[in-house]
């Protein structure tokens, strides 16, 4: 079971363990906002239900500027792991500019491809190939995205990470 963080402005900081959750509220330096209704953690004199949303008491500073580092996987979750240019599946990921001719590990550099396109491509350009991107890579923008930890999002989760795009 894992349970969203808000800083005391409402903003998502994290996703952490039950059990980590379970200790801020105990020490009180977070309430619950929202239990998960699933299951109880009981203790020698007590019983908890297992929050699914807790809200830090004090406000926790974070850097303005937070990069999402470039990796594979994140690529691909981007991408919806289908080829920049074919649309199909794809498992592998691409530079568009390719290494070999300057490109960089960045975000606007990497796309999602599959092998078939991935080895046709091989270390040309778009122009020498004729070919075109179905979209144009960007870094990933929302609060999936910011939020350490939140691959998967829980659906009990939704009312508190709309609040902060809004």
């Amino acid at each position: 079971m894992r349970t969203l963080v808000l800083n005391a402005g409402y903003e998502p900081l994290a996703v952490v363990s039950f059990k980590r959750a379970l200790i801020l509220v105990l020490n009180k330096k977070a309430t619950v906002l929202a239990q998960s209704g699933e299951q109880l953690v009981h203790s020698a004199s007590a019983e908890y239900e297992l929050p699914s949303v807790i809200l830090l008491q004090r406000y926790v500073r974070v850097p303005s500027t937070r990069n999402i580092p470039v990796s594979r996987r994140g690529v691909l979750r981007r991408d919806g792991h289908h080829c920049a240019y074919c649309g199909k599946s794809a498992n592998t990921i691409d530079h568009v500019q390719p290494k070999s001719r300057g490109g960089k590990d960045t975000w606007e550099n990497l796309v999602a491809c599959c092998l078939k396109c991935n080895n046709a491509k091989s270390d040309k350009t778009l122009a020498e190939l004729g070919w075109v991107l179905k979209t144009t890579p960007r870094m990933p923008q929302g609060a999936a995205w910011t939020v350490r930890g939140a691959e998967r999002l829980e659906p009990s989760w939704d009312d508190f990470l709309i609040q902060r795009a809004a």
